[in-house]
């Protein structure tokens, strides 16, 4: 069974990312540090899209948006087929009157 960890908070990810900026490479910080360089590149390459400086992924704005938007679409489809059903008992409970 694999060990789980709690997340790295974002203080602990912003210093680390400092770092990197400072010329330390994330090799060299994944030796002294937790993390692994891959994740320290992860995170330096998220903070350089948050801050408008790459354009090859979403910034975390972008992502939090995508998130919410999608929730909203979610609702949004929920609802209408909940209208659609309604409107289709109400055709039936119409229909059926009119025949009586």
């Amino acid at each position: 069974m694999t060990k789980t960890r709690p997340p790295y908070t974002p203080e602990f990810r912003r210093q680390i990312v400092e770092l990197v900026r400072a010329g330390r490479s994330p090799d060299e910080l994944a030796k002294e540090f937790e993390p692994t360089a891959q994740s320290i590149r992860n995170w330096a390459a998220q903070s350089e899209r948050d801050a408008g400086r790459r354009s090859d992924g979403l910034s975390n704005a972008e992502r939090d948006e995508l998130s919410r938007l999608r929730r909203e679409n979610r609702q949004l489809r929920l609802e209408r087929d909940i209208l659609k059903k309604a409107a289709a008992f109400f055709a039936r409970e119409a229909d059926a009157e009119g025949r009586t």
